[in-house]
C-alpha cells in the first residue's frame, strides 16, 4: 500500500499535463492491444461497482483500479448520521452511471491511517482518486442535483485528460435467477402538482414551493416536482428585487459573487442562459472557499432547470470543469 506516494493537492495535480498524458496513452494502448486481441476486459457486475476498501487493499482496489475508471471515495463510519443519508445516495448513483467510476467506502473507524493520509477532518468526506491522483471533491451530506454535478465533472475530466471511459457493466450479472422486482405503483400525487401549477399561475410562488416540497418529501425522486421546485424558487427569488440595480451591483462589483448570483438567477429568468453560465463560470474561476462553492452550486442548480441535454449545458459544464480542474 502506498498512499503516501498519491499528490493531496487536489486539483492542481489532477490537471498535470504529463501525468494526464502518460495515463491517456497507457490507456490509449491497453484498449488498442484489447482490440488487437479481439476483445476487451470482460464486463463486471453492478453489485462490483460498490466496494468496501481496507489499509490492506487500497493499493490494488484503489489505486490500481484508478489507472481504469475513477475511484471515488466515501469515508463513512457507523456512528455518523449524515452517512446514513449519504452512503445509500452514492450507491445508488454508481450503480446508475454503470461503470462510469467505482465507488469505494471505507470505515474510517477501522481504517484509520487511510483517513490520516487523505486528511480527512470530518465524516462524511468524499474524495475521488484517477489514475493514480487524489484530489477531494466534497465533504458532508449534499444535494442529490449538486454531487451529479461533480461526478458529471470528475467523469468528464478523467475521459478528456486521461482516456479513461469507464469499465464494462453486465446489468444481468445481478439478477439471474432472481425473483422479478415488482414496483409499486407511483403515489397519488397529481392533485398536488396540479395545486402547484395553479399556484403559479396565480402568482403565488410561496405555495407552489411548498406544494412541490409536499410531494418530494412522500417521493424524493419525482423529476417533475423536482423540476417544479426548481422554477418555482428562482421566480421566488427574483421576485420584487430591482432588475436595473441587481445588473448595476453585477457591473460594478466583479468579485461580490451574491451579485453575480444575483445577475445571473435575472439572466435565466429572461431567457439569455449563455449570459446567466457565463456568468457563473467566471464567478467560479474568480473566487474560493464558501463563495466559489455557492457560485457551482447555483450553476448546478440552473443545469437543472435547463436541462442536462441542452448543448448550451454541456458547453457550460466543459467550461466548468476547465475552471475546477
Amino acid at each position: 500500500m502506498q498512499p503516501r506516494n498519491m499528490s493531496m493537492s487536489g486539483v492542481v495535480d489532477l490537471a498535470a499535463v504529463k501525468a494526464a498524458q502518460e495515463a491517456k496513452a497507457k490507456a490509449e494502448q491497453a484498449r488498442a492491444e484489447a482490440a488487437r486481441q479481439g476483445g476487451g476486459p470482460a464486463a463486471v457486475s453492478p453489485s462490483s461497482l460498490v466496494i468496501d476498501v481496507d489499509e490492506a487493499g487500497f493499493e490494488r482496489d484503489v489505486l490500481q483500479r484508478s489507472t481504469e475508471v475513477p475511484v471515488v471515495i466515501d469515508f463513512w463510519a457507523e456512528w455518523c448520521e449524515p452517512c446514513k443519508q449519504l452512503s445509500p445516495l452514492l450507491e445508488r448513483l454508481a450503480v446508475e452511471y454503470s461503470g462510469r467510476f467505482v465507488l469505494a467506502k471505507i470505515d474510517v473507524d477501522a481504517n484509520q491511517m487511510l483517513m490520516q493520509q487523505f486528511g480527512v477532518q470530518g465524516i462524511p468526506a468524499v474524495f475521488a482518486v484517477v489514475a493514480g491522483q487524489a484530489l477531494p471533491l466534497f465533504q458532508g451530506a449534499a444535494p442529490e442535483s449538486q454531487i451529479r454535478g461533480t461526478l458529471d465533472q470528475l467523469i468528464q475530466v478523467a475521459e478528456e485528460r486521461f482516456g479513461l471511459t469507464g469499465i464494462a457493466v453486465d446489468a444481468a450479472a445481478d439478477t439471474e435467477g432472481a425473483a422479478p422486482v415488482v414496483e409499486a405503483p407511483a403515489g397519488p400525487y397529481d392533485a398536488l402538482l396540479e395545486a402547484a401549477v395553479r399556484a403559479l399561475d396565480a402568482g403565488d410562488l410561496a405555495g407552489a414551493v411548498q406544494a412541490y416540497k409536499n410531494v418530494l418529501s412522500d417521493d424524493p425522486g419525482n423529476s417533475e416536482a423536482k423540476l417544479g421546485l426548481g422554477q418555482a424558487e428562482l421566480l421566488q427569488r427574483v421576485q420584487g428585487i430591482d432588475p436595473q440595480q441587481v445588473r448595476r451591483d453585477a457591473a460594478e462589483k466583479p468579485q461580490d459573487v451574491a451579485a453575480q448570483i444575483a445577475a445571473a438567477d435575472l439572466d435565466l429568468v429572461g431567457g439569455h442562459v449563455e449570459d446567466a453560465f457565463g456568468r457563473l463560470v467566471d464567478a467560479v474561476a474568480r473566487s474560493a472557499g464558501d463563495d466559489r462553492n455557492a457560485a457551482r452550486v447555483r450553476l448546478l442548480e440552473l443545469f437543472e432547470l435547463v436541462g442536462s441535454d441542452d448543448p448550451r449545458v454541456t458547453t457550460a459544464r466543459t467550461a466548468l470543469a476547465r475552471v475546477l480542474f
